[in-house]
């Protein structure tokens, strides 16, 4: 830890703090997440580190190292000095469908990304979301679900903990697939740039999770009518909000619509992203550790505190 200097939080949630760190040596910032150690580091903890260790993605934050300290296991990442897309939307009230469009594409190249590397997110939503600095901004999925209990709220916000994403059949408790559980998702994502609020909501009674869940499991949403939105993007959305995920339009599917295919940047076309999708376990990842040397550290996190550390001791 002595390598990085404190700059400021940038969260706080029920998994511990956020924060903002400039590594000494080569001024590079940093987020760093910090997990109490003992019983919140479990095996989802492991298995979410060694997950995000794995993926190289432009649009997936990177994954850098797990550090232990006297109280804490903190999990250091890529910094996205853009902050959340739900602050972006939380300003401009809602996107043209252009730029919408624009974060859309990339959402869904790393998504897709994901799922080839047989990891679904689960919690995909704008606060889960993030932007780099850069003028056309680029979006960074972030929280792979480092702590069971709350997958990492960035800061408390009133949509905490509201149903508004998730997929009927998630609700149902069944078993899902979390693969078009995620497509789902994306759709909600969506709407919400183009719309600036929920599908499912009742905009008068927003509170009322029950009510918005009985609107998720019988698909009532609309578009209002002062939102101007193509017919391409409409029938894409139509066909992501699907009750039956075996109808459900698929990655594979919404990456070739018409919709998704308009100003699609060069990067993000399939033959610019084929790159990433070599499964060559000797490429260098973004990690200097080995997974042997994250679970060591890990199960060192396991053990509680020594007693006589402050609670404030970073």
């Amino acid at each position: 830890m002595e390598r990085y200097e404190l700059l400021k939080d940038i969260g706080a949630g029920n998994f511990g703090v956020a924060r903002l760190m400039r590594n000494k040596e080569t001024k590079e910032l940093v987020a760093m997440k910090y997990i109490p150690r003992g019983l919140k580091i479990d095996e989802n903890v492991a298995r979410e580190i060694i997950n995000h260790r794995s993926l190289r993605h432009p649009n997936i934050i990177r994954f850098k190292e797990v550090v232990v300290t006297p109280t804490h296991l903190a999990i250091v990442m890529e910094y996205a000095a853009g902050g959340e897309l739900f602050d972006r939307i939380c300003n401009a009230g809602r996107f043209s469908e252009d730029e919408a469009r624009y974060f859309f594409q990339q959402l869904i190249c790393g998504v897709s990304y994901c799922h080839f590397m047989q990891i679904c997110h689960r919690d995909l939503k704008l606060e889960n979301t993030l932007l780099d600095g850069s003028p056309a901004p680029r979006l960074k999925i972030c929280d792979f679900g480092y702590s069971k209990s709350s997958l990492l709220h960035s800061k408390p916000k009133s949509t905490v903990g509201t149903p508004a994403y998730i997929a009927p059949e998630v609700l149902s408790r069944r078993e899902y697939d979390g693969k078009t559980a995620d497509v789902w998702s994306c759709g909600v994502t969506l709407y919400v740039m183009l719309v600036g609020g929920y599908p499912f909501e009742d905009p008068d009674d927003p509170k009322n999770f029950r009510k918005t869940i009985g609107r998720i499991m019988s698909i009532q949403y609309k578009i209002p009518e002062y939102v101007h939105v193509s017919q391409d993007c409409k029938q894409l959305l139509a066909s992501i909000f699907v009750a039956n995920p075996a109808k459900r339009i698929t990655m594979r599917e919404i990456r070739n619509h018409p919709w998704f295919l308009k100003n699609l940047p060069r990067e993000l076309t399939e033959a610019a992203q084929a790159m990433y999708y070599k499964r060559d376990n000797s490429a260098p990842t973004y990690s200097v550790q080995s997974v042997e040397e994250i679970m060591k550290i890990v199960e060192e996190a396991q053990k509680p505190p020594p007693s006589t550390t402050p609670v404030a001791g970073f």
